[in-house]
């Protein structure tokens, strides 16, 4: 047996882009339609009429599939009590029956809504554009309810954090 001087699973040539995005602190949001969910942290709101959200997601993900066809999306943000369903969400803990079953939905016109959640809105695809490696959502704001916000899941270098003061 060895004892390494550094984590054994670090990347050896880091991508410096990838380090700098993970600085970039932010709330993490839960996006669905239909039957696909994904958990967002590159995400940013543009007020105007209407409102938009523009979130980045992986043009491969069941998320971005079932966005481009039903056309509509709920945007909800989580709390530090959602770090179960954020991973599971994300793919990154294991979620038999599907990660649905992490927490209590209820169906809205733009699609399933994570109960507890107190800040969320419900949106419509205005478009889909390719940035880098990622597809740029931008949704539309048609409804929007806005609630407590006492412990926000923060994202920052790979980890969830509890936000300071």
């Amino acid at each position: 047996m060895t004892i390494h001087t550094s984590h054994p699973f670090a990347d050896p040539d880091p991508d410096p882009v990838r380090r700098f995005r993970g600085r970039l602190t932010g709330t993490v949001a839960l996006i669905t339609s239909g039957g696909a969910g994904l958990t967002v942290s590159s995400l940013m709101v543009a007020n105007g009429e209407p409102a938009r959200v523009l979130a980045l997601v992986d043009p491969d993900s069941d998320l971005a599939d079932e966005v481009g066809r039903t056309g509509r999306a709920v945007v909800q943000l989580l709390s530090w009590s959602h770090r179960d369903l954020a991973e599971a969400f994300a793919g990154t803990a294991p979620s038999p029956g599907g990660p649905f079953r992490t927490g209590r939905f209820e169906d809205t016109e733009w699609g399933p809504r994570l109960a507890d959640a107190s800040t969320w809105a419900g949106t419509a695809l205005e478009s889909t554009t390719t940035v880098g490696w990622s597809a740029l959502l931008t949704l539309a704001v048609e409804s929007v309810t806005v609630g407590d916000d006492d412990e926000p899941l923060v994202h920052r270098r790979g980890r969830y954090v509890r936000p300071a003061g």
